[in-house]
């Protein structure tokens, strides 16, 4: 039988760098593609040389991490680091089987003919690393040994790197996610930020006062017309600009991504054997996202024992598919024995390629909308997001980052708590409880402040909502647009 030539690798590696030759470019393709507004945040990391670490660019799926890595290239070529000094590896690729993260480094010396290394250090991407088996061992000898060189990896199992991530590398690795498109990102990429207008910095006195600043609409009815296109669709770069996967997202998304994770990572990654039992267990969770569900109720409904669909749920979540959200009770303490829970798609679009697009008034619109508001969320380094329940009442979104209820957020797709704030009871009740005299609350339109019951609530649409949380977790360092929730009285 024969041996795969040397030279088959080197050449593989040539042709996965196309900016080696001249015009010394990225593919024209990706060149054209708009910018996630995430390049903001890793460009400065890559190039931020005062420490020596390795990136790792973690994040689900379809998301664009590979398209973010050739723009980072492109970067780099534009501000004059020599091309041969740039090399980009798919390590799943065949032909890397069995090769070490050094030995790849030695093919690309080989493929270049020798690297510049007095005009700077040399930058090296290992895409999908989680393929290659003790990367996180390699990827520390490397960072230890090989200096002059800036190490980036990428992977799509996020939670699982992030482990190993934790384990071996650190002090040597520094986790960057790259979620899927918040709704900012989502309108930025079409274009149509126009939709949307600045805060007003200057406020009336009787309005400024405990008063969240939000973006504000042109028109809402627009803003919601591509909020509820969001919500279906727009999860992923690829699908906002193709019309012909909206028309079959069960095909293009849900067998090229949803598919394989659940088909390819889980099994590889953690040896899983019943992939139809799991299977059967998402749809059933992305059904019921933004609902409560327990282990007990799963396992009876689907003959799954409890402990096994405990451990489903956590390989789903190291997936990046779902989001588990635990419960507190209406004083905001939380469960010794906690039964009960909340699970959301990190992805609200999953639902719409498992079942079908939904429309704005659908039954479960509601739902939708509440797990794109905890999407939003899910993007930034607050882990400390609960609901509280209890026999009377629930509230949707509850902070708990101080170990106490520090804020709260109730999701509504309706204006007419608007004028009926007093059917917001559960709430009222939370606000009283835990000495509040602010409240926030989303609409589908209307944004208003209104004193009710010595409690000021804010009413501000969702769409705006997402909006604003989702430019601050990138751009948000200024007081006038972060969405800072109300505090304690």
């Amino acid at each position: 039988m024969k041996q795969i030539p040397r030279d088959q690798v080197v050449a593989r590696i040539r042709d996965e760098n196309p900016w080696w030759k001249a015009p010394h470019e990225i593919p024209s393709a990706l060149a054209k593609l708009r910018r996630r507004d995430y390049f903001e945040l890793l460009h400065p990391l890559v190039t931020n040389l005062a420490v020596r670490r390795a990136i790792l660019l973690l994040g689900p799926r379809r998301v664009g991490k590979t398209v973010l890595i050739y723009h980072i290239v492109q970067q780099l070529i534009q501000s004059g680091v020599p091309p041969s000094n740039i090399c980009y590896l798919s390590v799943d690729h065949p032909l890397y089987n069995g090769l070490t993260l050094s030995e790849l480094l030695l093919y690309h010396q080989q493929a270049v003919g020798g690297t510049d290394e007095e005009r700077g250090p040399i930058y090296v991407f290992f895409d999908e690393i989680q393929y290659h088996k003790g990367w996180e061992v390699h990827l520390k000898t490397l960072v230890d040994t090989a200096h002059g060189y800036r190490f980036v990896a990428s992977g799509s199992a996020a939670a699982a790197l992030k482990l190993k991530s934790n384990e071996s590398g650190a002090g040597r690795f520094t986790d960057f996610l790259l979620p899927p498109l918040t709704f900012f990102e989502y309108l930025n990429l079409l274009g149509n930020n126009n939709l949307i207008k600045p805060p007003k910095k200057d406020l009336p006195e009787e309005l400024s006062e405990n008063k969240i600043h939000f973006f504000g609409a042109h028109d809402i009815e627009k803003v919601n017309a591509e909020f509820i296109q969001y919500l279906n669709f727009g999860g992923y770069p690829e699908v906002i600009f193709s019309q012909a996967i909206q028309e079959d997202m069960a095909r293009f998304v849900r067998s090229d991504i949803i598919d394989k994770v659940l088909l390819r990572d889980l099994p590889s990654l953690y040896g899983i054997q019943d992939i139809q039992e799991l299977n059967s267990l998402f749809t059933t969770l992305a059904f019921n996202t933004a609902n409560e569900v327990s282990r007990e109720a799963l396992s009876k409904n689907s003959g799954v024992a409890k402990n096994t669909i405990k451990r489903y749920i956590e390989y789903l979540e190291a997936a990046f598919l779902i989001k588990k959200v635990h419960r507190i009770d209406r004083g905001g303490k939380k469960f010794q024995r906690a039964k009960a829970f909340k699970v959301y798609l990190t992805n609200p679009s999953m639902r719409s390629a498992l079942f079908a697009p939904l429309e704005d008034n659908a039954d479960n619109m509601g739902d939708l909308v509440e797990t794109g508001i905890f999407s939003q969320w899910f993007h930034s380094a607050l882990n400390a997001l609960s609901y509280a329940r209890w026999p009377k009442g629930e509230v949707d979104i509850v902070s708990m980052e101080t170990g106490r209820p520090d804020w709260a957020v109730e999701v509504k797709w309706s204006d007419r708590y608007v004028t009926r704030p007093q059917d917001l009871g559960p709430l009222l009740d939370f606000c009283r409880v835990n000495n509040w005299h602010t409240a926030l609350v989303t609409s589908k339109s209307e944004s208003r402040v209104i004193d009710f019951n010595e409690l000021r609530i804010q009413f501000v649409p969702a769409s705006l909502y997402c909006y604003t949380v989702g430019f601050n977790l990138i751009h948000g360092k200024s007081q006038l647009y972060l969405p800072q929730p109300p505090l304690p009285f």
